[in-house]
């Protein structure tokens, strides 16, 4: 029996690592924590030391909401309040390691406009396209929300997208949010890869 290696990814200029939402309020502690998000910090640092060295581009997402945004219960949202703009919640976890030049897009900014996409209202379409990229590889939180809707986005935009499954997780409100989500992205076209295929 002829057992056939399975080819490694290989990264290079054209290539765009997004982390979504890394953000104190979504981890232990914070006001609207993802379950086991902890998990996915160490895994994102280690794409993101791959993704370095071949020189590819790295971009992190944020919610960066004023303080009366549309998606707080408060305000008629399903939310708890979260990630309100040069609060501490809305910072990056300090775990994570983010580069200098990482480009940060901060989302959701406006305060009748919910966005759960990293291209909702954002210049990461632009910033994507002035850097020529072609793959992009989308991990963060949560799974069934901001990945989710960023990875659609990144597809309908035209780009080879992939999901970090590895380093993502989700809310699950409802029991099976998280898996309709991955079987979604994957019926449009996501590839799901682990870190063992770099």
């Amino acid at each position: 029996m002829v057992v056939l290696l399975k080819k490694k990814i290989r990264l290079n200029k054209t290539d765009a690592l997004i982390v979504i939402d890394i953000q104190n309020d979504f981890l232990s502690g914070g006001s609207l924590p993802v379950p086991s998000g902890e998990e996915v910090i160490r895994v994102l640092n280690d794409y993101i030391e791959v993704f370095k060295k071949a020189r590819g581009n790295i971009f992190a997402t944020r919610d960066w909401h004023p303080a009366n945004h549309v998606s707080f219960r408060e305000n008629g949202g399903i939310w708890p309040a979260h990630c309100i703009r040069e609060t501490k919640g809305a910072q990056f976890h300090p775990k994570l390691s983010l580069p200098k030049n990482v480009i940060v897009i901060s989302k959701a900014t406006e305060p009748v406009e919910e966005a759960y996409s990293g291209f909702d209202n954002t210049n990461l379409l632009k910033e994507l396209k002035k850097k020529k990229v072609i793959r992009v590889f989308i991990g963060g939180l949560a799974t069934d929300y901001c990945v989710k809707n960023t990875v659609l986005d990144a597809l309908k935009f035209g780009f080879e997208t992939s999901l970090l499954i590895d380093a993502s997780r989700g809310i699950d409100s409802t029991p099976g949010d998280v898996q309709r989500a991955i079987d979604l992205m994957q019926n449009n076209g996501t590839k799901k890869i682990e870190f063992n295929s770099f």
